[in-house]
């Protein structure tokens, strides 16, 4: 099949928005002052408004496009504890009481956002539907199995290994060498999710602006202007959650996290009995490869969603999705001729030390750098800071204090990213 082929009829869009367009908020008057003001209406922004609006703080929440036009909308949907370094690795560096209490709070995001969608009755495919994540080599095989066996007391999450001989009860591909099943691990339709965040915070009482970008941000005294094209706001308060698009802006945040495209295409859809051959359990999937892949059924089991790091910067979806597509028949050959209804991409944010970091900068509250694994983190952590916004002493975390890393020379601009990217393709490529 060529590449013209492939993609005839192919939206250049998120597929979760056929189900959930990007609203359209109308536009209206900024209020001169405001208690509280927050940049970026994802996630990580919605929840710390959603805190401080309840919280009985006036509250307005801005962004330069559509609310949940970034990465909110446009990841896998995959939902885990999401701190990426192991119990050695943060003990070495924070000692073992700080990596515990980082760990856990990982932990206790998985927990929290589920408890959140029960309570706050968000209707949007949530499911604990379990991750098989696969070993992409014999090596990385053993190290998964030693890591579930050996467990910090705890710590311990429901996890079982899945040899390579029972591999296709999991999934329909034998180009792994068997994985771990995490059962807690949750499935969500990003979109839905988002968007009834996005009630939950207008109920409150907050203001969302969308297409109103913040262009600089200056100090009166005890208060922050906020300059935009629709005019300057006072606040109290100002909350920085832009994760992947943080720019100049905040050049001191800027210089702190390493922005990466993250590409995504969906299948057109595919016979059930297919659908139950490659992924028999409907659990989300992810590898053992530094160069990841991710991907899972559709909620309605009709197509696949696949995603992975398929470059080193931003590029047309029409030159992704084949690249990813590609990917994807080497996993299962019998999607070869399978065409695709979705490409589309956005960007994600990576820190040096692979951790997320929470705190205070020249007086404004940021959270960002989810390292790719931010549904859940993102959610809790921005909760968290709209607790620490109002002063509440539920709203610290173990992240808090954390020296958040840069290099010199780094201004936003990963020109490292591509020999990175070719290096870790090989060492991915390698049997061990």
């Amino acid at each position: 099949m060529t590449n013209t082929e492939l993609m005839d009829g192919c939206t250049l869009a998120p597929y979760w928005w056929d189900d959930v367009p990007r609203p359209h908020l109308p536009d209206q008057a900024l209020p001169p002052t405001i208690d509280v003001a927050v940049v970026g209406a994802g996630y990580t922004g919605l929840h710390a408004a959603l805190q401080t609006a309840r919280g009985g703080r006036s509250t307005i929440v801005f962004d330069a496009e559509e609310a949940g036009w970034g990465c909110s909308s446009r990841n896998g949907g995959q939902v885990s504890t999401s701190i990426k370094p192991t119990f050695e690795q943060l003990a070495r560096r924070h000692g073992k009481q700080r990596a515990f209490d980082i760990l856990e709070e990982g932990q206790r995001s998985l927990a929290w956002i589920a408890d959140f969608v029960r309570t706050e009755g968000i209707d949007c495919n949530f499911g604990q539907v379990g991750r098989f994540h696969a070993a992409h080599n014999a090596a990385q095989y053993e190290a998964l199995t030693a890591r579930i066996t050996s467990q910090p007391k705890g710590l311990e999450v429901d996890a079982f290994a899945v040899p390579r001989a029972e591999q296709r009860k999991e999934l329909g591909s034998d180009l792994y060498w068997g994985g771990v099943v995490y059962t807690q691990h949750c499935s969500v339709h990003p979109a839905r999710y988002h968007q009834g965040l996005l009630e939950r915070v207008l109920s409150a009482g907050a203001q969302v602006a969308p297409r109103c970008p913040v262009q600089a941000i200056t100090r009166e005294g005890a208060l922050f202007r906020l300059i935009t094209p629709q005019g300057a706001v006072l606040a109290r308060n100002v909350v920085i959650a832009t994760n992947g698009y943080t720019g100049n802006l905040t050049p001191w945040l800027q210089r702190r996290v390493i922005p990466i495209g993250s590409y995504m295409i969906a299948t057109e859809p595919l016979p059930q009995a297919l659908m139950d051959q490659l992924f028999p359990t409907n659990r989300i999937v992810s590898d053992t490869r530094k160069v990841v892949y991710y991907y899972r059924p559709s909620p309605d089991r009709r197509s696949i969603l696949f995603g992975g790091r398929v470059s080193h910067q931003e590029t047309d979806p029409r030159i992704s999705g084949p690249r990813l597509h590609a990917d994807l028949v080497r996993l299962f050959p019998e999607l070869a001729q399978t065409r695709l209804s979705h490409s589309w991409c956005g960007f994600v944010a990576y820190t040096f030390d692979e951790l997320m970091h929470v705190g205070q900068h020249d007086g404004m509250h940021y959270a960002m750098g989810y390292c790719g694994a931010g549904v859940g983190t993102s959610s809790y952590f921005g909760m968290r800071l709209g607790q620490q916004v109002l002063g509440l002493k539920e709203g610290n975390t173990a992240l808090d204090g954390l020296a958040f890393e840069t290099r010199p020379f780094y201004t936003g601009n990963p020109w490292f990213l591509a020999p990175s990217v070719a290096y870790y393709r090989w060492r991915d490529s390698r049997p061990v």
